[in-house]
């Protein structure tokens, strides 16, 4: 799942060392300097491995939380404007404990998996961190799915417990819960009986409602015994930092989602790295996190940067909304903040900009698409964030792995993802032979380190095509690498869209679409759009004989398939441009929509 990640990069090594002493964390010597980056050395050959003055550190995220509420008490962990909740490191580490105490209550244990469902919220991170601290391994569920795709990822991870949202926008959570699982009606809570998910055993609602069947978020703060806080107590030691602990899903080619499994190691480390170079760790940095939980970005770059350097994460609401982030950023004085181009781009252009103070940005992270130049330069500007940069990863790889850095020209910033990120291996390959390519020529990316994911889960097919035997991960993406050692994306091998920050796969929207009864075949692909980067476009041929419009198709997708993979342009067609051997030429349709559309 690809996306581009924007932070700030090394900054001047006399500053880091005045600060050092009182301000590293866990006693590690990580001097950022700019030696690797000003480095005359030329490249040859598109093979980059950039070295790092600091060392990948071993631990579980329980133990980062835990000797970071040591470190800061009183500091604030979270913040959840819309709620007017605020938790302190110390508060939030005893409820992470009380709740941790709970799921081993209801039967959960090391290696159970355990769904969480919704919008931002304290509950969300409450489990992601008590999860962690008795070794579940906590399973993301996109807040936009819909019945299909939720009992999809429910079975393929075999989920014990999930934690769900009453509701969200329109989504009514636990009707989808109750038409999956209708044994819930009559079950006692903790004990389901589903034939339609025989893993699932809990269904955990947030906040104080009852719902039959199912336990409320709340009970858990009472249910632990002093048994169970003794098996937190022995996690400490007993659980180790390269075990799996999160499951996200990414669609593949297939059209059926993956759950790319990642352990303590994968994602504590990028957080870490991430936060450095964004100086976390030599002050302290309160994030505006509009960017949901559920995505590799909000989980790992924002959500973990809490235990991981004792920044305050500060949700402006449950999902993005342009004037509650300025507000956010206003009324808690951020000093970083994180988002999508297109959420950028909507705060820009909002009505009542110019009313809210942003003076205490400096920072944050671009990620999901590429950022168009002037909006970057509007963010340096505008919202004073001059230290935001570009960079690029995958879910796969925990996920940033290339990146810029700050005094890199901004023509540079927007135009590369940047350089590899450190503890990071990266080639670009002919896709046929597996030959490293020389520099500035154009073939499929390749990375390998600490990031690489351990694998889908209970798919090994899958992940021997995606990791081969020396340890290199083949992204799928096309790339060039120059001889500086700064990567550019060029295009895409799987026919990945990007809308919005939202990663979609055309063969899942395609797949869907061939069940309704007038359509023959229908193709898929992602056009430019200024705002989102890029829009759904559905080439539809209908059966002999058959009439429908686009918005009957668009009604036949609403409510069926997550409202972002709806196709915005629909374009009825009598065939398909075709190569010689039969396959679909979708870069022939992309162009002739991007003409019709330029002329419009």
């Amino acid at each position: 799942m690809a996306c581009q990640v924007s932070f700030r990069s090394f900054g001047p090594s006399l500053r880091i060392c005045n600060k050092l002493l009182k301000c590293s964390s866990y006693n590690t010597l990580w001097l950022r300097s700019n030696s690797t980056r000003s480095s005359p050395e030329k490249y040859t050959e598109s093979y980059v491995h950039k070295s790092s003055s600091g060392p990948l550190i071993g631990k579980t995220i329980g133990q980062f939380l835990e000797e970071t509420a040591e470190r800061y008490p009183e500091r604030d962990a979270y913040v959840f404007c819309r709620e007017g909740i605020r938790k302190n490191f110390a508060t939030f580490k005893e409820e992470v404990d009380k709740i941790a105490a709970g799921f081993l209550a209801i039967g959960v244990s090391k290696g159970d998996r355990v769904g969480i469902w919704g919008p931002s919220s304290i509950e969300w991170v409450l489990t992601q961190f008590a999860t962690a601290r008795i070794g579940a391994i906590l399973v993301n569920i996109n807040p936009a799915y819909r019945t299909d795709e939720l009992n999809y990822a429910l079975n393929k991870v075999s989920c014990k417990a999930i934690v769900s949202a009453k509701s969200f926008k329109t989504q009514d959570y636990f009707s989808m819960l109750d038409e999956i699982c209708p044994e819930v009606q009559t079950a006692s809570p903790g004990d389901l009986q589903s034939k339609g998910v025989p893993s699932l055993k809990s269904i955990i609602m947030m906040g104080d409602e009852e719902f039959p069947g199912s336990f409320t978020f709340n009970d858990l703060y009472s249910m632990g015994t002093s048994e169970h806080f003794k098996v937190i107590e022995e996690c400490r030691t007993s659980l180790q930092f390269d075990e799996p602990i999160n499951i996200q899903f990414t669609s593949g080619t297939t059209g059926n989602p993956k759950g790319v499994t990642l352990s303590h190691h994968n994602i504590a480390n990028n957080s870490l790295i991430v936060g450095r170079q964004l100086d976390y760790h030599l002050k302290h940095h309160k994030i505006s996190m509009p960017v949901p939980l559920y995505h590799c970005f909000g989980m790992v770059l924002g959500s973990l940067a809490t235990a991981v350097h004792g920044a305050t994460t500060v949700f402006p609401s449950p999902s993005f909304e342009p004037e509650a982030t300025l507000q956010a950023i206003h009324n808690e004085r951020c000093t970083s903040q994180y988002g999508t181009p297109t959420m950028f781009i909507d705060v820009l252009h909002h009505p009542n900009f110019d009313q809210y103070d942003l003076t205490s940005l400096t920072t944050g992270i671009m990620a999901g698409s590429p950022c168009p130049i002037e909006t970057m330069k509007q963010v340096n500007t505008k919202m004073h964030m001059k230290d935001v940069t570009i960079a690029y990863g995958l879910t796969e790889t925990s996920p940033v792995t290339f990146q810029c850095e700050m005094d890199d020209p901004i023509e540079k910033r927007v135009s590369t993802v940047g350089m590899p990120s450190p503890h990071n291996e990266v080639k670009v390959i002919d896709p046929e032979t597996g030959v490293v390519l020389p520099i500035n020529t154009s073939g499929e990316l390749c990375t390998r380190g600490y990031t690489t994911m351990l694998g889908y889960w209970e798919d090994e097919k899958n992940t021997q095509k995606t990791i081969d035997g020396n340890g290199w991960l083949h992204t799928g993406d096309l790339a060039t690498i120059d001889e500086d050692g700064f990567g550019k994306i060029v295009g895409r091998i799987k026919d990945l869209i990007i809308r919005g920050g939202e990663n979609i796969y055309p063969t899942e929207i395609e797949q869907f679409l061939y069940k309704h009864p007038k359509i023959e075949d229908v193709q898929v692909i992602g056009i430019p759009d200024k705002r989102l980067g890029e829009e759904v476009c559905a080439w539809v041929k209908l059966k002999a004989g058959e009439t429908a419009t686009e918005d009957d198709i668009k009604q036949f997708c609403k409510g069926n398939i997550s409202h972002f993979k709806i196709p915005n342009i629909i374009q009825f067609v009598s065939s398909f441009p075709l190569t010689v051997t039969g396959k679909v030429k979708k870069y022939v349709m992309r162009k002739e929509m991007e003409e019709n559309l330029s002329d419009k």
